[in-house]
Formats: structure tokens, C-alpha cells, sequence
């Protein structure tokens, strides 16, 4: 750390702190200390300076979060052009995965940790989140059915990520709300933690909907562009490529001293 007149000194007692003070409380211990190593004695002016200071490297963490998830949002969207409307829908994996619905589904978690969460609830929610019957389909968030359509489900999540963006910006990265389903102990959560939680889950259903858009017609990539081989002219790389990985699998598996692990 930067001491008085660019010598550097250690803030004894940083890491004791930051362990031991409430968790919404250490930032306060940690521009304390910063203050005293910067200016000792100084007056409270050098807090408030260091205090605006990470207030701005929050913001700009906050802005940072918030982008990536744009980002993997839009990726999501791309994923159904130009697709017809069986494509979009029809399983692709034995647990039924496909596109349209893993939109629907990123729909729902948008307006539910964003909104309800932070008791900021969405207008005119569809009736599959809110429905009262005694036996739902536990899955009908994953999957769409033939009267919902395409514009409906886009349309949805589009809105259900403008409710999230309103959210994201009122509230700070330390703003509380509560998540009923989670375990007590994790109930109380800060906007910082559904940011990172929305992002991971996000991010993980996009890969899923790239696989899934290559065993439909062999694109991938986060942008329409997809992921070109290295010599774009040449046709046979990822077929070749294909072959030379599941050649080394075989010889692989034919090594009779490697033994498969098992699993405690």
C-alpha cells in the first residue's frame, strides 16, 4: 500500500478484519485502515476520498457483471434464428433439452431473482410461473408448448430482462433480498449474488444451446459469425478434427493398464 509520499506501507491488521467483521461491515474496517496507512492522523477527509473511491470501483464492478450478462443474453437469442418452429422446440437430448425452451426457462429466473426477490414484482407475469394447480408439470419452465409461440416466449424474456436491467440499476451490489426456496442459511442474499448467480446460470444454458444448435445444423460461437476453423477455405478441417480426437479416444481406451476410475 501507498504510504505518505509514495513510500509503501503495510496495513497491519488488514486480513484480521476483514475475517472477523460482520460481512456488510468490513468494507468500513477495510477504508479505515487504508485511510491510516495513507495519511496517519490524517483528518476524515482521506475516508471519504478512499470511501468514493471503492464506491466506484463498485460501480464499475456492478457495470462489468451487468455486461457480461447482456452479453450472454444476447447469445441465448441468436441461438433461434433461423430456425423453423420444429427445430426450436423438438428435444435434443433424453431429458428433452432444446432451445425454445431453455429460453422460456432463463425467462422465469430472470423475473423471479430479480423481481421477486428483491419484493420488485414483474407486470403480468404468464400463467405458467404463477399457476395454482395441485400437480405441475415440474419441467413445464422447459419446454414450450404448441400454443405458445415463438414472439411470445422472445417477446417474455426480453421484457423479463428489462425488469432485471431496472432492478440491477436502483439497487446497489449490497442490497438484500430474499430467495424462500434456498436453504435458510443462503436465503438472504445481496444483488452482488444473484448478479453472479444469474450470470453462471446464463452463461450455462448458452452453452448448452450451442450444442444444441451445432446438432442442428453444425454452427457455433457467442455471435452469428460461429467458430471458423483456421483455414476457412478448407471443408474437411472439422471433419478431420473429429477424427483425430476420436482416434486418440480409442487408442486411449485400448490401454489395458489405464483402468477406469471408480467413484466413492
Amino acid at each position: 500500500m501507498i504510504g505518505n509520499r509514495g513510500k509503501y506501507k503495510p496495513i497491519v491488521g488488514l486480513e484480521s478484519a476483514v475475517d472477523n467483521d460482520p460481512q456488510r461491515n468490513w468494507c468500513q474496517g477495510l477504508i479505515r485502515r487504508w485511510s491510516e496507512a495513507v495519511s496517519p492522523g490524517s483528518s476524515s477527509d482521506s475516508s471519504v476520498t478512499v470511501a468514493k473511491y471503492l464506491s466506484v470501483m463498485s460501480s464499475d464492478y456492478k457495470a462489468a457483471l451487468h455486461r457480461y450478462l447482456a452479453d450472454a443474453r444476447q447469445a441465448m437469442l441468436w441461438k433461434l434464428e433461423g430456425f423453423s418452429e420444429y427445430d426450436i422446440r423438438r428435444p435434443l437430448t433424453p431429458h428433452g433439452t432444446n432451445l425454445l425452451g431453455l429460453v422460456k426457462h432463463l425467462s422465469g429466473r430472470e423475473i423471479g431473482y430479480f423481481g421477486l426477490v428483491f419484493d420488485r414484482p414483474f407486470a403480468d407475469p404468464p400463467a405458467w410461473l404463477t399457476t395454482t394447480d395441485s400437480k405441475p408439470d415440474p419441467i413445464r419452465d422447459m419446454w414450450a408448448t404448441a400454443d405458445e409461440s415463438r414472439s411470445d416466449i422472445v417477446v417474455l424474456y426480453g421484457r423479463a430482462c428489462q425488469h432485471s436491467d431496472h432492478t440491477i440499476e436502483a439497487l446497489s451490489l449490497d442490497d438484500r433480498g430474499q430467495i424462500p426456496a434456498w436453504p435458510e442459511h443462503r436465503r438472504s442474499v445481496t444483488l452482488h449474488d444473484v448478479l453472479v448467480h444469474m450470470l453462471a446460470e446464463t452463461t450455462r444454458h448458452a452453452g448448452h444451446a450451442d450444442i444444441l444448435r451445432e446438432l442442428i445444423d453444425n454452427t457455433t460461437g457467442v455471435t452469428p459469425g460461429g467458430l471458423q476453423p483456421p483455414d476457412a477455405n478448407d471443408p474437411d478441417f472439422w471433419p478431420r478434427t473429429y477424427e483425430r480426437i476420436d482416434s486418440a479416444a480409442r487408442e486411449a481406451a485400448a490401454h489395458a493398464s489405464w483402468s477406469t476410475p471408480t467413484t466413492r
